[in-house]
């Protein structure tokens, strides 16, 4: 990958010191609005002796309690807004275990700064004007495909919002068409065109595509290194989630040794999740971001699940935000899947609609062909009639998958297996198996 622009060289090669110092002036508005108008943080603030004055660096935001995503579910719909409703222009939403999403607001403020920080990540892996962006990703309450199609569009590019209906056939002739040279989508979604392209005997140089930016999903190295060896092109990592912002939060440039988090917009710190003090430099722990300009829902010390860690070395590509690694695994249970995210609590809930309460099941995610897959195993229900054994649980195998699929948006295979078999499987790493990150 060659060496790519700075889309805004004024904010993105703040010395440190000015950049701290932009941060803490931009931390303590963010502070004072949130105490002001939310009230959950003036709740919690109060609750623990915070005195906002006292925030004067960037070190004091540990006096700060955490937020959660349960809080933000406990909140559901508006409570965590900070301004009136008639000030929001935009409403996404996040996935929850519980029955209420996770809703997000967006100033009109917040969709310019969004489309910025999008835009900055888009140029420092080599977007421009003279392309034609594709974007692979469903066109719905997730926060995903809009972000990228404005930040393409603020650069200029010409943008194709394909979606994820189209089938992989579809998108494949739209690439071929319209020359399509950039696609954003999910690594698992790159995998199957790969394998569609085989399959349909078209050579990658047929196409224009020379750039993946892929999300939404883990990905190992390796897993990358053969995606960028079938499809012949470059693929660089990106960082979002709709709770903060979206994509745009962080993603890689054009080194391909980190992902820049937007500085100017976000404060982060990563925890040790047990012990919920800082760890040090260039460990993993579990990320924590401090939105710094976001009007509609600003959130302090949002832990995000994520495990990550910092680089604060200089880059050489000039940029002087410091860079996270790509995530490598979660705090909790939620699951990353092909772009979408549920929790095994939705899969839970389906499954006792059709075989009685506390269900015994194992989920098992991986990956076939560059595919992702999803697998759940569940215990043969004890209460079936011995004579149309085979026919109720091929009944039963039909209509979990048929709903599942309308829950998750997403296909599944049942697998049954003897009673008692998964008695102790327990919740965490034996609930959910995720072959995908051995690869």
């Amino acid at each position: 990958m060659n060496q790519t622009i700075i889309y805004n060289p004024r904010c993105e090669t703040l010395s440190r010191d000015e950049l701290e110092q932009l941060q803490i002036e931009r931390l303590q508005s963010a502070l004072n609005r949130a105490y002001r108008n939310v009230a959950f943080y003036r709740t919690a603030f109060d609750r623990n002796k915070v005195n906002l004055e006292k925030i004067k660096q960037i070190r004091d935001l540990r006096a700060l309690p955490f937020t959660t995503r349960k809080d933000l579910q406990n909140s559901y719909p508006y409570d965590m807004f900070a301004v009136p409703l008639r000030d929001i222009v935009r409403i996404h939403s996040a996935p929850s275990a519980a029955d209420k999403p996770v809703v997000v607001g967006y100033t009109r403020n917040d969709l310019k700064n969004w489309t910025e920080c999008v835009a900055r990540q888009l140029a420092a892996v080599g977007v421009t004007e003279h392309d034609v962006v594709q974007i692979a990703l469903d066109y719905h309450l997730f926060a995903g495909a809009f972000g990228f199609h404005q930040g393409a569009e603020q650069i200029g590019a010409s943008v194709i919002p394909a979606s994820l209906t189209a089938n992989v056939e579809k998108q494949i002739l739209i690439m071929k068409d319209y020359k399509t040279t950039v696609l954003i989508s999910t690594p698992s979604h790159a995998a199957n065109l790969a394998a569609a392209l085989e399959k349909l005997q078209i050579h990658p140089e047929r196409l224009q595509w020379r750039l993946g930016i892929f999300g939404g999903e883990r990905w190992s190295s390796a897993f990358r290194r053969r995606l960028e060896q079938q499809l012949q092109i470059d693929t660089t990592d990106t960082y979002g989630l709709t709770e903060v912002m979206g994509p745009g939060v962080a993603g890689e440039c054009y080194v391909r040794q980190g992902l820049h988090v937007n500085e100017d917009h976000f404060i982060v710190e990563v925890i040790d999740p047990r012990r919920l003090e800082p760890v040090e430099p260039g460990e993993e722990g579990e990320l924590v971001i401090t939105t710094i300009t976001r009007e509609g829902i600003p959130l302090i010390r949002y832990r995000t699940g994520d495990i990550t860690s910092l680089d604060r070395q200089p880059c050489p590509c000039g940029r002087t935000f410091l860079r996270m690694a790509g995530v490598r695994g979660r705090t909790d249970d939620l699951i990353l899947f092909r772009g979408l995210s549920f929790f095994p609590a939705q899969i839970e809930a389906i499954l006792a609609q059709h075989v009685g309460a506390s269900p015994h099941y194992q989920i098992i995610l991986d990956r076939q062909d560059g595919a992702d897959t999803l697998e759940i195993r569940l215990e043969v229900p004890k209460n079936l009639p011995f004579l149309d054994e085979i026919k109720t649980l091929e009944n039963l195998q039909m209509q979990l998958s048929q709903n599942l699929k309308v829950a998750l948006e997403a296909e599944t295979k049942i697998t049954f297996v003897e009673p008692r078999s998964l008695q102790n499987v327990m919740e965490g790493a034996g609930r959910v198996i995720d072959k995908r990150l051995g690869e």
